[in-house]
């Protein structure tokens, strides 16, 4: 008998089996069936269940349940009696999938079942009450996305210990498909948020499988449009989706419109992901920081200077409520569309002169490197939280670029003249407030065991690709 809780792996990846310690004197027997704090410390995922404790009654030896796997995890104990339990992977794509694993429960043993591995029981004796926990409300259309196994297949020789010609088996579950022919559980779904912005369409290229969605498609501003969305197949949300017209968020209507975007419709989405355990991907920005210090790591305060770094502070407050988010904070982003390196090599092209700030300085973010890095995060199963996220290299100003880009495209980078933040905003009443530093320290990301390529050579790709 156990004396304190434990728990053990199994073949089957993420199916736990827990020990736990019953309390007995002549009167009968307590025990802790569930404990979370205690059992999440000792490893036991934070599956999040509902506030519903399911109870199957067995009255007599030999009833045998068939291997279901179900759309959501499950936490099994047993009050009384005793079972022989079987599961079964039967989740797409896993590397354990068709195995199986066999264990004797009583009231001492608890399994922690995810979503998708079959599980199936027989009782080994009278009365044996069996109980359980899940994550999500039973629902007709849940029930169609169940995936059953045969209880008798050959292929999977479970050694039932009463032979199941013997035991009270359904004839639901005697119709149930061999394991050859058995539709596995796909995985809980991705969705790209904002799909139609520079980001959104380079995660769409790293994550072709995913559900990419424009702001057409869904507007976080609109509970209905929310609603639409059936949230319970989801398993990550990376949200795009931002308003980051900086100047603009300075006017009365653009501060209304930056809040209403950055902050009130990303908390409806902090909220669905709260509900369905849903994994999600934040996007956040070096404008959170007022930039007075050369570099910044994830642990320095917030600090903004204008509307939208006071949005995005605000933004990255909420979604770290979540206990399964990421934070990927970035500046000076480059991707497909309108930017600054496409705006240089233009004004290179049509022989304009500019003068570019020298007193701002950071890093450029290739929209590839990004979505590769996010996508990195994920599949790594990375500690959650917030992650500096841009290309590595030497620290440049915008007026460094600025004669880069001049150069890499053939034009005389001395047409390029440097000027201050002061002196170029003198004459633009209304210009936000711009962090003079938005250097990102990358060493939490890089601990993980990736390293973002040089912005330099992605700078020269990038233009080399736009000329062809």
């Amino acid at each position: 008998m156990p004396t304190s809780v434990a728990i053990h792996p199994t073949n089957i990846n993420g199916l736990l089996v827990i020990d736990l310690p019953l309390f007995a004197d002549d009167r009968g027997w307590f025990k802790e069936n569930w404990q979370r704090e205690k059992m999440l410390t000792l490893g036991l995922p934070d599956f999040g269940p509902v506030v519903q404790n399911n109870m199957s009654f067995n009255t007599a030896r030999g009833a045998t349940r068939g291997i279901h796997a179900e759309p959501w995890d499950k936490y099994i104990g047993l009050g009384t009696g005793r079972i022989f339990g079987a599961w079964v992977d039967l989740r797409e794509g896993s590397i354990t999938y068709g195995q199986t694993y066999t264990h004797e429960l009583g009231p001492e043993s608890a399994v922690f079942v995810p979503r998708g591995v079959g599980n199936s029981y027989q009782a080994l004796e009278d009365g044996t009450l069996y109980s359980y926990l899940v994550n999500e409300h039973w629902s007709a259309e849940l029930k169609s996305q169940y995936t059953f196994v045969n209880l008798g297949d050959p292929a999977l020789a479970i050694p039932w210990p009463i032979p199941l010609a013997q035991a009270e088996v359904s004839d639901a579950d005697k119709a149930h498909p061999l394991l050859a022919d058995v539709t596995p559980m796909a995985p809980r779904k991705t969705i790209i948020i904002g799909a139609g912005g520079q980001l959104g369409l380079a995660l769409q290229a790293v994550l072709p499988s995913a559900v990419a969605l424009t702001q057409e498609q869904l507007d976080l501003r609109y509970p209905d449009q929310i609603a639409a969305i059936d949230w319970a197949s989801v398993g990550t949300v990376i949200n795009a989706a931002a308003y980051t017209a900086v100047d603009a968020a300075e006017t009365p209507e653009g501060r209304r419109d930056c809040w209403d975007v950055n902050v009130t419709a990303l908390g409806h989405l902090v909220e669905v992901c709260r509900t369905h355990r849903i994994t999600l991907v934040h996007i956040s920005s070096d404008y959170v920081f007022d930039g007075t210090i050369p570099e910044h790591d994830e642990d320095e305060s917030f600090s903004p200077l204008g509307v939208y770094g006071q949005t995005k502070a605000s933004g990255d407050a909420l979604v770290a409520t979540l206990p399964r988010h990421y934070i990927a904070r970035t500046s000076w982003v480059i991707g497909q569309g309108n930017n600054f390196v496409r705006t240089m090599a233009g004004l290179a092209e049509r022989g304009v002169q500019p003068a570019v700030v020298d007193d701002q300085l950071g890093r450029l973010t290739f929209t590839s490197d990004l979505a590769a890095a996010i996508v990195h995060l994920l599949a790594s199963q990375a500690p959650y939280g917030t992650y500096n996220v841009t290309n590595s290299g030497p620290v440049t100003s915008w007026y460094e670029l600025a004669c880069d880009v001049f150069a890499l495209t053939g034009h005389d980078a001395v047409a390029v003249s440097p000027t201050t933040t002061d002196a170029y905003t003198a004459d633009k009443p209304g210009t936000a407030l711009r962090p003079r530093h938005s250097t990102l320290s990358l060493a939490k990301l890089e601990a993980t065991g990736f390293h973002m390529p040089d912005a330099g050579l992605r700078l020269r790709e990038y233009l080399a690709g736009s000329a062809e």
